[in-house]
């Protein structure tokens, strides 16, 4: 019988991961790069990316590359197979973690619902989920290749449930609609690529509830007044469940969506 030790192992296993340059895709490929997976980031022109690739490859002494996507354009991604088998010669695992997330100076974004706009819902459905989609069919080939292959997306509590607007009140801050459409297709996409995929490739979901960057206190201290747990996340809560379906510990699952909420999706 394989220790966890064994099933846990990584090397000689390659992971592309989208947003790399981000806080949760940072941790994402640190958990996985620990385990002593190889690691191609993927992020957008001008993010902190050749950074985050310095500062991984110190750190875990594994192999790391960088690659400047624009997930929003379809030629971009397209590009994405050649620029991994070129650097790094296979992908085993690919974390669908890049999110349009915005912010409040965005036009049609942050926004009663009668002015959100169409041009806008447009940009995030196709960074969260017709990337997501558009990646996994470009990288398939080798995933299944591999023999281990594993496609981790990276969903939303509102891809799962409704708002409660009552925490944003007298903040900056929203809950636009393309956000939770775009997390709840990408779920969904997650249940029909483990079946399409199947056996060769496991396809699963994690979907993050809030983590603490900095938001105003009385948002956080409405968050957290309703989440079991009586916190907010942290990057590191995820590096576990990135770890388990990556790695052979979830040999046997396919066509999960993992809620990472402190709770907050119980009630």
């Amino acid at each position: 019988m394989r220790s966890l030790d064994a099933m846990m192992n990584l090397e000689g296993r390659v992971a592309v991961v989208t947003g790399g340059a981000g806080h949760l895709g940072g941790a994402m490929a640190d958990a996985l790069a620990e385990l002593g997976c190889a690691i191609c980031l993927l992020d957008r022109p001008g993010s902190a990316l050749q950074d985050r690739c310095d500062e991984l490859g110190s750190l875990r002494k594994v192999e790391v590359a960088g690659f400047e996507v624009d997930l929003e354009q379809e030629s971009s991604r397209a590009s994405v197979p050649g620029l991994v088998a070129d650097r790094l010669g296979r992908a085993d695992i690919l974390i669908n973690n890049a999110a349009f997330v915005g912010d409040s100076t965005l036009k049609g974004w942050v926004v009663p619902f009668e002015e959100q706009r169409i041009d806008t819902w447009r940009r995030a459905l196709e960074v969260n989920l017709t990337a997501a989609f558009h990646l996994s069919q470009l990288l398939s080939p080798m995933l299944r290749a591999g023999g281990k292959g594993s496609i981790v997306n990276v969903g939303s509590i509102y891809g799962v449930v409704g708002p409660d607007l009552r925490l944003y009140e007298g903040t900056a801050m929203g809950n636009p609609a393309a956000y939770a459409a775009s997390k709840g297709g990408l779920v969904q996409m997650t249940r029909w690529l483990s079946s399409v995929l199947a056996p060769d490739v496991r396809v699963n979901c994690i979907s993050p509830g809030g983590i603490a960057r900095g938001q105003p206190a009385v948002f956080a201290e409405r968050y957290v007044s309703r989440t079991p747990l009586r916190r907010m996340g942290s990057e590191e809560d995820f590096k576990g469940a990135i770890a388990f379906f990556a790695s052979d510990l979830s040999a046997w699952v396919t066509g999960e969506n993992l809620m990472v909420d402190g709770g907050w999706t119980v009630w």
